[in-house]
């Protein structure tokens, strides 16, 4: 058994949560399996990593772990192995990683809204796990996020070779992997998945699945905010991204938590995105935001659909 994925089953003792050793088994079996041709030299890295404390300062717009290790420039070239660093920013062994978002933008309209102190909470599409720590921060009891990026478990590693043994854990995984005994989490997060659906209400399905009644649900995704229209179906990509299928109206969107057996759903923040938020860095070399915007016009995408906008809607499940 991976002793990392194991620690889940005390983390999330005396919860609601059912379906764990389920979960932990098939976590198992992938990580296993993980396959990608820059596997190895993702290892490497990960074996160069310095022996520093761990620490875990997590209350920050970069997370704080673990404390500074005698060689930054060294550590840079290591963690640099991982590139590209998408989600943060993070502070590792003294270094900071200034990712492609800065999704502490994100956490910080997210944050005044909900309440998850002593929650167990199930993140979908987690990336690297960065919304973990801030979600530990925020006081929850743990953290399960699911992602099937081979790179970003391999980040996520990295993050825990510094912070230690903390609940917050990154199982290579999609929504469709996750065993149907599974259940019971406080809080349930969907944050930039559904738009990647072909098929939206079977992906708001398996939240409601997961979530214990009376729990709540976090949604984040595209939408658009035009008048006289449910949803927008690109025609081909969307902002550059093939695996777009839809972006409803927050009204549309709210009618499809509704028809999921949701309840007390409300759309708590509508904001476009920019590219102070998301773009290249260093730690990200490639083509972000501004290169999928209309030179002429940054309100629209390359492909001339409306440029991104993201709303975060809560809703809760029966009781």
């Amino acid at each position: 058994m991976n002793p990392v994925y194991a620690e889940m089953v005390p983390a999330l003792a005396g919860s609601a949560v059912h379906g764990v050793e389920a979960l932990v088994k098939r976590a198992e079996r992938e990580f296993a399996d993980l396959g990608h041709g820059d596997l190895p030299r993702w290892q490497k890295a990960l074996a160069q990593l310095p022996r520093v404390e761990p620490l875990a300062d997590l209350d920050h717009p970069a997370p704080r772990l673990g404390a500074p290790a005698e060689d930054p420039r060294a550590l840079r070239d290591t963690l640099m192995a991982l590139h590209p660093w998408r989600k943060g920013p993070l502070a590792l062994g003294g270094v900071t990683i200034d990712t492609e978002w800065r999704s502490d933008f994100k956490w910080d309209r997210i944050a005044p809204h909900w309440d998850i102190t002593g929650h167990t909470v199930l993140d979908i599409g987690c990336g690297n796990g960065y919304f973990g720590w801030r979600m530990l921060g925020a006081g929850a009891k743990c953290v399960v996020g699911i992602d099937p990026t081979t790179l970003f478990v391999m980040q996520w590693r990295a993050q825990m070779h510094f912070a230690g043994n903390l609940p917050n854990f990154v199982l290579p995984l999609k929504d469709t992997q996750l065993p149907e005994t599974l259940g019971g989490f406080d809080t349930v997060c969907s944050m930039g998945v559904l738009y990647h659906r072909r098929d939206p209400a079977d992906h708001l399905a398996r939240l409601r699945q997961c979530t214990r009644p009376g729990g709540q649900l976090l949604l984040e995704t595209l939408v658009i905010d035009q008048p006289g229209e449910k949803v927008l179906v690109p025609d081909g990509r969307y902002a550059r991204m093939r695996n777009v299928w839809e972006l409803p109206t927050p009204a549309h969107l709210a009618g499809q938590l509704e028809q999921a057996g949701f309840e007390a759903i409300r759309c708590v923040d509508i904001c476009a995105t920019t590219v102070e938020e998301q773009r290249s860095t260093d730690w990200m070399r490639f083509e972000s935001l501004p290169e999928c915007l209309d030179p002429a016009d940054p309100a629209r995408t390359v492909e001339g659909h409306p440029a991104p906008v993201r709303a975060v809607m809560l809703a809760r499940r029966p009781g």
